[in-house]
């Protein structure tokens, strides 16, 4: 007999192919009367499968008293109810490190994109401008500037090594220094950002980093300075952010993530000194396939009484 799962919301094809024919999957965000469903499989529901974005809330756990583990499609567990997990015993568990590469891929992609105005030279060209204008205005360097991180984990630590390609002097803000970073280390976060020209975002989203980049640290960064966000839109106070960009208090951002996604503040549309994703940063074939393994390593480790491959304290 297999096992029984409710699934939050769509995975990746391949991944919920797989699931479906390993164990008996509820879809959940299919239903159209979702406590029904619950309530249809509260005795037999063992597991919740979902991805960083959606995550599950209390009120659905609550609803499923046998779930014991919660495995999620993505690093970030912020959407996860973790403190019901913790209380009630349900593991969770997530993919990190798998999808490192390519958010720092973005992260760099960004810090170009916004710099050497990438998408306006883009539309400077298909416009017809270049023959009829002459050449389009200048842009900003990014080689040999300083780079600063806040957040140095898997995705930091993997920026970091691209970075150095570009000669960046880099320096990091994070709980504690890593001992197996040569980079320097900066306890405080308004510091780091007065002392860089790019302010990389790849903190996790905890109660502590939530709002962390406010006025203070965009003062600290100032008129010359970039920020890139890969993380969560929530790190940053967005209203904030967005009247700096709109009033030059800063010089420019790459934002792969917003505070109420998919929603992104409509006056950033206007705006030519940032640079726009629709939280894409993993979006590759090669790491979506590795994250979909992990959750179902995972998933397979727990239900074989195996220790499983990653999980969140």
């Amino acid at each position: 007999m297999s096992h029984t799962l409710v699934l939050m919301g769509p995975l990746l094809p391949s991944v919920m192919q797989i699931l479906e024919s390993t164990y008996t999957v509820h879809r959940y965000w299919e239903s159209d009367d979702q406590p029904a469903l619950l309530a249809s499989v509260a005795d037999q529901c063992v597991a919740v499968v979902t991805d960083g974005g959606r995550g599950v809330e209390a009120a659905v756990l609550k609803q499923l008293p046998n779930v014991k583990i919660v495995s999620v499609f993505g690093v970030g567990v912020d959407a996860v109810d973790r403190h019901y997990c913790k209380e009630h015993g349900i593991l969770v568990t997530n993919t990190p490190d798998v999808l490192s590469d390519d958010v720092a891929d973005m992260a760099i992609a960004l810090a170009l994109a916004v710099s050497r105005q990438l998408v306006a030279g883009d539309q400077y060209a298909r416009a017809g401008r270049w023959a009829a204008e002459g050449a389009m205005p200048l842009t900003r360097r990014v080689m040999g500037k300083r780079a600063g991180i806040y957040g140095m984990g898997s995705i930091g630590n993997a920026l970091a090594k691209r970075l150095t390609g570009f000669d960046m002097s880099i320096s990091y803000c994070n709980r504690s220094a890593r001992t197996d970073s040569p980079h320097t280390f900066v306890p405080s976060l308004t510091e780091l950002a007065r002392s860089v020209d790019y302010l990389f975002v790849t903190a996790s989203a905890t109660p502590e980093s939530v709002g962390a980049v406010n006025a203070q640290v965009l003062d600290a960064l100032g008129t010359e300075g970039y920020i890139i966000n890969v993380s969560r839109g929530t790190l940053i106070d967005e209203p904030t952010l967005v009247s700096y960009l709109q009033e030059g208090r800063i010089a420019g951002a790459g934002l792969d993530v917003f505070a109420e996604e998919p929603s992104i503040p409509e006056a950033l549309y206007a705006l030519d000194n940032v640079v726009l994703q629709p939280h894409n940063a993993s979006g590759t074939w090669e790491t979506r396939e590795a994250m979909g393994k992990l959750v179902l390593d995972n998933l397979a480790a727990h239900f074989a009484g195996q220790p499983l491959l990653t999980s969140i304290e």
